[in-house]
């Protein structure tokens, strides 16, 4: 991993943007509910209800929170660096087994594309800042991993 912020592409960028919006939209529901309820007389369902509210209300925070610092870091770091990996590059990694994969690094996963490696998994991390003939070590399920990097693309 880099010592700064990462920088993020285009893609990844108006997907955190779009997460934030939707997610401001829920919270102000989730808030505004739970202001409803507030004060008002009920039984022990209705006091479970406010509980998993305020629950939600501080996932949702926690969530916004992320995404904001996430959105300043990638501001500040800038566009992504020619020839090094950062989110929204495309790279081909060799493993110890011999096997060759290519790999996009993104910020957001998604279950049904398996070429997609989060910048923020054990893979992604170790990725992120190297340049083709770079080996990386990153811990894997199974224990100890460690791959090189055959090219990297934007």
């Amino acid at each position: 991993m880099t010592d700064g912020p990462e920088p993020i592409n285009g893609d990844a960028l108006r997907a955190l943007k779009e997460e934030l919006a939707e997610l401001r939209t829920e919270r102000a529901a989730v808030a505004a509910a739970l202001r409803d309820e507030a004060g008002a007389v009920g039984d022990r369902a209705d006091e479970a209800d406010e509980l998993q509210r305020a629950d939600e209300l501080a996932r949702l925070d926690r969530r916004i929170a992320r995404i904001e610092e996430r959105l300043s870091g990638a501001a500040a770091a800038g566009a992504p660096s020619a020839g090094a990996v950062g989110v929204g590059s495309t790279v081909t990694v060799r493993f110890e087994d011999g096997g060759e994969s290519t790999v996009h690094v993104t910020e957001l996963a998604d279950p049904d594309d398996p070429a997609l490696v989060t910048s923020d998994s054990p893979l992604g991390t170790a990725l992120l800042g190297r340049r083709a003939g770079d080996t990386v070590t990153y811990r894997a399920p199974g224990g100890p991993m460690s791959a090189v990097v055959v090219s990297v693309g934007g």
